[in-house]
């Protein structure tokens, strides 16, 4: 057995048994309705060495020193399983080793060094003695070293789950620890040598900084959960809500499963009393599970200076389900018709609840009695939405006040803005990640807003006039129509960093390319763009953009201007891929200058044959349809006779091209197949001004299918589709 040396406990008469415990767990028992009477205090090293005897077989066992016992976890005394508990292993192997730890406890060191570990449970892949090999293929150092609880977690569920008992169990022997473990504590509690006690599995420490333990009440207050009528009202509940993100239904559907009885009352804090129980509160996660229904009408009894004794069961029965005469319940509780009505109305307007949003600490507990409760309580109005978000960290660690490591809203406001706080909370995570507050990222944000705020009063405040709108301008336009598409979609289902990052990054990256590309920039296309942009991300940095949309000469509040919406009509697929071809060629071409280190002079673009345009539209069609076999392309691409004149080189493109196809996203097949052919050659030559001043060379471009074009190394043959061939000089 061991027991901590310097740990203070207590001998105690507990229901008229004397018990040797820690004094953290005589105090702990006193709350589980125990009786328990203090008779000596002692420190533990003035009964190691002494011995106790094993009430399974009588044999005396020696107690020893084992600094890894905590005197705060259950009783402080452990019983020693060597070859199945690495802390156990590690002790007795610091006392074989270093036998001048027992030097103050005058135990012999040849009688720790005879202990042998005795094999109990047969794991799966390991020998006689499974805390020895997990201790040895960890490294673990001794009973000190933190590995050697991660160690004991791993060993510890894989013989719960699969550990058999051996035949030194007896009547045990053959089955899993995990089908014994009740029937064997059953039968040592029937035989008088065991009892239990309940102890948290992990230190809690309650926002007070006291330790939470575990107190046993008497006459507790139960919400049955267990109840499989109102368990289905809340899957009911649960499958006619959005749940964001998707992946919490499930979760929700094993909490609803799994709930049982569950304390809903205490007798101490803050709270609501329970109204038929004098002198117990209402729990809080039970409590706070419909308040909000209370708040559609708390306006009306604060404003008309309600009294408790007025709000009256039929009050609220008809506030909340339209239950009882109207005209009675006034005379009833002395509330005008129109207070009453109007309280009513104010209810149906707020309920059902749109959306509840919590952290996922929740999910297990407040949010799931939020279902179950509204399934019984508001029947008729039921919650719509339900998200679920993760806990806020600072500088990659748990927020703690006691710890200091905190930022408060004030603090932040006055460092950063109120923009640039909100956008980098946003911009933290989505879904049930844990958003991280990072100093650097928040200044990066910083940065970014202030940067977006001279680009947008430079595009203000330019009245140049500008001519018609040019391919540039119905790219930009079409790319902004996407990112609304995008932003809305996010928006709609709470991926809020997906929606910023394209509302900010991905449409400034927009903006930032047409300027680039644009020899004259189109102001009024330009401002346009910008008009949108505001709109888009006024709900991430309002401030900002109120300011911005006045300059702009908006009219009233950005807040208060419809949302964008997607024009099909302006978006413009073809404007799109071309453009997104010079971006391309560009980037290839730079790689390569980069990568060759040539200093160019001249560079020749070769655009595909239209042949080969014709069998990348057919595949990408067939792709889409689900019949890309490359048999049968070649045998329908072969019936033409351009395709037979050039079977060899076809083949090729064919194989080639299907292996491509199968790398590209369902969604861009679907765009290339919808822009169709590009006429890459003329596209490359209308950037060539761009192109040229971004390579520093001559640039032109021709078509594979020309003749006479300059093409010293035969490069034209290797054209692709969306990937013109190049030659550098």
């Amino acid at each position: 057995m061991w027991i901590h040396p310097d740990a203070i406990y207590v001998k105690a008469r507990v229901n008229n048994e004397e018990w040797i415990i820690s004094e953290e767990a005589a105090e702990k028992l006193k709350e589980q309705q125990r009786k328990v009477e203090i008779t000596a205090r002692f420190k533990g090293r003035s009964i190691i060495g002494q011995a106790f005897v094993n009430p399974i077989n009588n044999a005396e066992l020696p107690i020893l020193p084992g600094w890894f016992v905590s005197p705060a976890h259950a009783t402080g005394v452990v019983y020693s399983v060597p070859a199945h508990a690495p802390y156990d292993w590690l002790a007795l192997r610091d006392l074989q080793e270093k036998p001048g730890l027992l030097s103050e406890f005058a135990i012999k060191p040849s009688m720790v060094k005879a202990i042998q570990s005795i094999s109990m449970i047969s794991v799966e892949n390991f020998g006689e003695y499974p805390a020895i090999e997990i201790v040895d293929q960890m490294g673990i150092i001794d009973q000190h070293d933190p590995k050697a609880e991660e160690a004991t977690k791993q060993l510890y569920k894989k013989e719960f789950h699969s550990g058999i008992l051996k035949d030194i169990c007896e009547g045990y022997a053959g089955r899993t620890v995990a089908e014994v473990k009740d029937q064997l504590i059953e039968d040592f509690k029937q035989s008088g040598i065991a009892d239990s006690m309940y102890d948290l599995p992990n230190p809690v420490i309650c926002r007070c900084l006291t330790p939470c333990i575990i107190k046993v009440l008497e006459d507790q207050w139960f919400l049955r959960y267990s109840d499989k009528a109102w368990k289905e009202k809340a899957r009911a509940a649960l499958d006619q809500a959005s749940i964001y993100p998707e992946t919490t239904t499930q979760w929700f559907i094993n909490i609803i499963e799994w709930l049982r009885e569950w304390a809903c009352a205490r007798k101490t804090g803050l709270g609501t009393p329970l109204p038929w129980s004098p002198g117990w509160i209402v729990e809080t996660l039970s409590d706070s599970t419909v308040y909000m229904a209370f708040y559609t009408i708390n306006k009306h009894i604060k404003h008309h200076a309600l009294q408790p004794k007025q709000l009256t069961t039929q009050v609220f029965d008809y506030i909340f389900y339209g239950e009882n005469e109207v005209e009675q319940v006034a005379q009833a509780s002395g509330i005008s018709l129109e207070v009453l009505k109007s309280m009513r109305a104010e209810f149906l307007y707020f309920y059902p609840v749109d959306l509840r949003v919590s952290a996922k600490e929740l999910v297990p507990n407040h949010l799931t009695f939020f279902l179950f409760h509204h399934a019984v309580l508001f029947p008729k109005q039921l919650p719509r939405a339900i998200g679920v978000n993760g806990m806020l960290m600072i500088e990659g660690r748990k927020m703690s006040k006691s710890k200091g490591n905190f930022v408060t809203l004030n603090s932040a406001l006055d460092l950063y803005g109120a923009d640039v706080t909100r956008c980098a909370l946003l911009l933290g995570a989505e879904d049930m990640d844990d958003p991280d507050w990072r100093s650097e990222n928040v200044r990066d944000v910083k940065s970014k807003l202030e940067s977006f705020y001279n680009l947008a009063l430079k595009i203000i405040g330019t009245n140049t006039k500008s001519g018609e709108d040019g391919h540039l301008e119905k790219w930009l336009a079409s790319r902004l129509e996407h990112r609304i598409g995008k932003v809305t979609e996010s928006m709609e289902v709470l991926k809020t960093r997906t929606a910023i990052e394209n509302v900010l990054f991905e449409v400034w990256n927009d903006f930032r390319w047409y300027r680039r590309r644009t020899e004259q920039v189109n102001h009024a296309a330009q401002k346009k763009a910008l008009e949108i942009w505001l709109r888009l991300l006024a709900p991430f940095a309002p401030y900002i953009c109120e300011e911005l949309w006045e300059r702009l000469g908006g009219h009233g509040f950005i807040s208060l201007t419809k949302w964008p919406t997607t024009d099909k009509a302006k978006i413009d697929i073809l404007a799109e891929e071309t453009e997104g071809l010079v971006k391309n060629v560009l980037d290839d071409t730079s790689n390569i200058l980069r990568a060759t280190k040539i200093q160019p002079k001249i560079i020749y673009y070769y655009s595909a044959a239209s042949w080969k345009w014709d069998v990348y539209l057919k595949l990408l069609k067939e792709s889409l349809s689900g019949e890309l076999n490359q048999d049968k392309a070649m045998k329908e691409l072969m019936i033409d006779p351009r395709m037979k004149q050039m079977a060899k080189a076809a083949a090729t493109f064919i194989r080639q091209t299907l292996e491509e196809i199968g790398q590209i996203p369902i969604d861009m097949r679907q765009r290339r197949l919808s822009a169709g052919m590009i006429d890459e050659a003329k596209a490359m030559n209308e950037a060539r001004s761009f192109l040229e001043r971004e390579l520093g060379a001559d640039v032109s471009a021709y078509r594979e299918e020309e003749l006479g074009y300059p093409d010293p190394k035969k490069r034209a043959r290797f054209a692709k589709p969306y990937r013109p061939a190049i030659y550098i000089e």
